[in-house]
């Protein structure tokens, strides 16, 4: 436990990036006596380090229209400094998750790469707000073909089946 302690310090200074460690034993005879569950082996277990967060301005939020017709925003920010890389977007899952975390244009922000990889807001920071902040509200129509938008669950949809965005994600799903 020490040592994975210690490695959390100085796995920063890697050329390469490491969001975790895995502990095994090597005795083929002791892994044979620890044996395995269903799912894992009891001889081998991966820890986890918690991912970088930043701070940063919530700039603007656009709609991308997916392969289905889902309506995705998606946060432009100020760019910072995280896991390695420049991040500048970020999701923002749907529009009830936006109003769960009470998210507006113009909020500071905490914000982190969910498994190391993928960028997310994570909450507004409510200290900072001097009541500048505006509440991001749902399109009306399409971002893309200005078509009817309609809620299903959390989500929601272009109900224009010839929405070109939609096309141009279909084409891009079936050639990837």
């Amino acid at each position: 436990v020490s040592f994975i302690e210690a490695f959390k310090d100085v796995r920063g200074d890697l050329g390469y990036g490491v969001d975790g460690m895995v502990v095994r034993v090597d005795s083929f005879i002791s892994q044979s006596q620890l044996g395995t569950t269903s799912k894992s082996p009891r001889w081998c277990i991966a820890f986890k380090y918690p991912a970088e967060q930043g701070r940063t301005k919530l700039l603007e939020v656009e709609w991308w229209v997916g392969r289905n017709g889902t309506l995705t925003p998606r946060a432009t920010m100020e760019p910072i400094q995280l896991a390695g890389t420049t991040v500048s977007h970020a999701t923002l899952h749907n529009i009830e998750e936006i109003r769960r975390k009470d998210i507006r244009l113009g909020d500071d922000v905490l914000v982190e790469k969910a498994g190391e990889i993928i960028p997310q807001v994570l909450a507004p920071i409510f200290e900072s707000r001097d009541g500048s902040e505006i509440s991001i509200e749902p399109p009306v129509c399409c971002p893309a073909c200005e078509g009817p938008v309609g809620p299903e669950g959390p989500r929601l949809y272009c109900l224009n089946p010839e929405c070109p965005a939609q096309l141009r994600e279909r084409i891009a799903w079936f050639a990837g």
